[in-house]
Formats: structure tokens, sequence, C-alpha cells
């Protein structure tokens, strides 16, 4: 479904309502997960982009170390954890009212999740690409 039909966003700045009785769902990057747009890509011509992640089955294997070809993603858990592993061998569990900023181009890899977890990620664009790298050191 495509978002500028369903929430137009004509002119820089546009309002963006999102409602929970009539979700707007896109297509994402892994096809295990539901991604639901809040409109806030189209209202900020792209500036910006909020959805809320949602999975009803745990991650069956790590994703992979990667980077999000961004300025940033910011990331709000609403339900359930996801556990993050960073350079230096830096794990972090993010859960249920936890969140965390990445800076573009941070090398990643998620490692585990809870069995159903709902999240909410900001980024800055709103087209953040991601490409696989090599684990650091």
């Amino acid at each position: 479904m495509s978002m500028e039909a369903t929430v137009p966003a004509e002119t820089e700045n546009d309002i963006a309502i999102a409602k929970a009785d009539n979700p707007v769902m896109v297509q994402g990057r892994r096809d295990f997960l539901k991604y639901q747009e809040l409109g806030v890509t189209a209202a900020s011509q792209g500036r910006i982009r909020a959805q809320v992640t949602s999975a009803s089955q745990g991650l069956s294997e790590e994703t992979g170390w990667h980077v999000h070809l961004c300025e940033g993603q910011f990331v709000y858990m609403l339900s359930g954890w996801v556990d993050l592993e960073f350079a230096g061998g830096r794990k972090e569990r993010v859960g249920a009212g936890d969140s965390i900023y990445i800076p573009g181009g941070t090398p990643h890899n998620e490692t585990a999740t809870s069995d159903a977890f709902e999240l909410l990620e900001v980024s800055v664009p709103a087209d953040m690409g991601t490409e696989p790298c090599d684990a650091p050191d």
C-alpha cells in the first residue's frame, strides 16, 4: 500500500496522523518482520522516517554485521527485547521501555530477540540503506 495514497503530504512540514485502527503496512528490510509506516516520511518530505516494527517470532539467526547508510537511527522498544553487538565486543540488550541511538555507519549485529517484540524506529533521513560489513576487530 502506498503511503502517499493513505497519508497525503503535498507541502513541506505537513501534519501526519497514523491511526491504530487503519495501519499502513509497508515493505521493510527483513521479510519476517511487519512494518507500520506512521506518515512521517511523506510529511517530512523524506527527511525523517518513523515506523513501528513488530515480530511474532524470534530471530532465528543473527542478522550479520552491517551498517546503515543514514545520519542516525533511534529505536525505542515498546515490548520484548533485541540483543545487539558492537565493535570492541560491546553487547547490549535493549528491552521494553529502553531506547538506543545508533549513529549512521556504525557496524552492528542483531544477535537475538525475544519471541515477539515491537519497536518504534526513527531514522534520518527516511531512506536508510543497509549494507553488510566485516565484523570489527
